[in-house]
């Protein structure tokens, strides 16, 4: 019982600590003669002319976050595949199995949906 709480704390400590020191070394090391040039904001290449807004095409944003949500949704389901393959036979893996069908499917509806409003369609 001792144990756990002692991992607690310690990752309390190194949560709070790595954030302190960041900022603790970026002001002793950062520029100690501000000036605009300095204090501007890093980007690569040359200065903007005019307006520098450009229009954004949805399309591959809602293919990309499609992409992450089935991405993230296999790597749930494989610890779930390999406890359930290593699971011995009884009640508790008949329900681990069944569960795993029904997110299966809940994931093929979310495909299907998807699918049929043209998300999927590379313009």
């Amino acid at each position: 019982m001792q144990s756990e709480w002692l991992y607690i704390g310690l990752f309390l400590l190194v949560g709070i600590f790595i954030p302190v020191a960041a900022i603790v070394i970026s002001a002793l090391l950062g520029p100690k003669k501000p000036n605009p040039i300095k204090q501007s904001t890093y980007e690569c290449g040359m200065e903007t002319v005019g307006v520098n807004w450009v229009q954004f095409k949805a399309p591959y944003y809602i293919f990309a976050l499609i992409f992450l949500i089935f991405d993230v949704e296999t790597v749930f389901l494989f610890p779930w595949a390999i406890a359930l393959n290593q699971s011995q036979p009884g009640v508790l893996g008949v329900f681990v199995a069944v569960e795993g069908v029904i997110f299966i499917l809940i994931l093929l509806a979310g495909l299907v949906y998807a699918w049929r409003k043209g998300a999927l369609e590379w313009m």
